[in-house]
């Protein structure tokens, strides 16, 4: 009895309840099997506490708060996330993100406040017919590739560097494949982040990652804030123009702090002109889909308790 724990920000488990019934302790012991975890960075100490530990079940997609998975691995323990049930949501925030760049939605509305003597006229001359635009995915997994599909039904042209997918992916997602990051970020005019955070692509985008980017080129993140070294990086190439826009939906460190982006963002300062979004990482949520998140996690902790293997391995056991 009492096997499962969730570690944080569930303050009212009935979801979980409803699968796992008396199996869920709302304290954690040395006899819990599985854990449930949300944003807690969860360390080899912690898990030494619990010599009959299991399972740690990542109620999200991403999986870095689990920070010692060879550890983890070596003690028999498993390491699962929840990958399938927030996918649409995630990839329609990063499509309306590209359209918002592509049309140019926010940025119309941050200059005609000052539109007085005159309307229509106040285009913005970098606007292309969307079927021109060269949209690139960096990531082509199960959110990519639905932004990609997604992105073909809107005439998008569509490009992805994804090195560990299989030889064909291109054609079942009838876009055009890259075999160098390089390659994407100078043809592409939109890149759209949707890979995992890993030692390979923490603090990827970096300097260098946005000289290499086509001139006038724009940002949409909706994968994880430390993809991206420091927000600061894109301060200079914002004001240049070497950026058109970036929107956001994830940031390096959560809550905003304090910084030349962010200060220049809160600030509303004119140059910016509704070029720089943020949404508070949100695009994961709708109503089924934070159920979905939160049933399938504990119908993933009710398997082990049963002496079953668990599914969404990410640590190779």
């Amino acid at each position: 009895m009492n096997k499962v724990y969730i570690t944080d920000k569930v303050v009212d488990p009935y979801i979980e309840k409803d699968v796992l019934g008396d199996e869920l302790s709302d304290s954690l012991h040395e006899d819990i099997e599985v854990i449930i975890v949300w944003h807690k960075q969860i360390t080899k100490e912690f898990v030494d506490k619990l010599p009959k530990l299991k399972a740690m079940i990542r109620y999200g997609v991403g999986y870095d708060v689990f920070q010692e998975l060879d550890y983890f691995k070596q003690k028999g323990i498993y390491a699962a996330n929840t990958p399938d049930y927030g996918t649409d949501e995630v990839s329609d925030s990063a499509i309306a993100m590209i359209m918002n760049i592509a049309r140019g939605i926010s940025r119309y509305d941050y200059k005609c406040r000052d539109y007085r003597d005159s309307w229509q006229i106040n285009t913005l001359d970098y606007i292309k017919r969307t079927s021109d635009y060269k949209l690139g995915v960096i990531g082509a997994g199960r959110i990519g590739g639905s932004v990609i599909l997604k992105a073909n039904a809107l005439r998008f042209q569509t490009h992805f560097y994804d090195p560990y997918l299989s030889a064909g992916t291109e054609k079942m997602l009838g876009a055009k494949r890259f075999d160098t990051l390089d390659e994407l970020l100078e043809t592409c005019d939109i890149i759209s982040i949707n890979c995992p955070l890993t030692d390979e692509t923490r603090a990827m985008i970096d300097e260098k990652f946005i000289a290499k980017m086509k001139k006038g080129a724009s940002i949409v993140n909706t994968a994880r804030g430390a993809i991206v070294k420091d927000l600061d990086v894109f301060y200079e190439p914002l004001k240049s123009g070497q950026l058109n826009c970036v929107n956001l939906d994830v940031l390096p460190n959560e809550p905003a702090g304090d910084g030349l982006m962010l200060d220049a963002w809160r600030a509303k300062e004119q140059w910016l002109d509704g070029r720089f979004i943020i949404n508070p990482h949100t695009a994961f949520y709708s109503d089924k889909a934070e159920f979905d998140m939160r049933n399938k996690a504990a119908l993933n902790a009710k398997r082990v308790i049963e002496g079953k293997k668990p599914i969404n391995i990410v640590n190779g056991l």
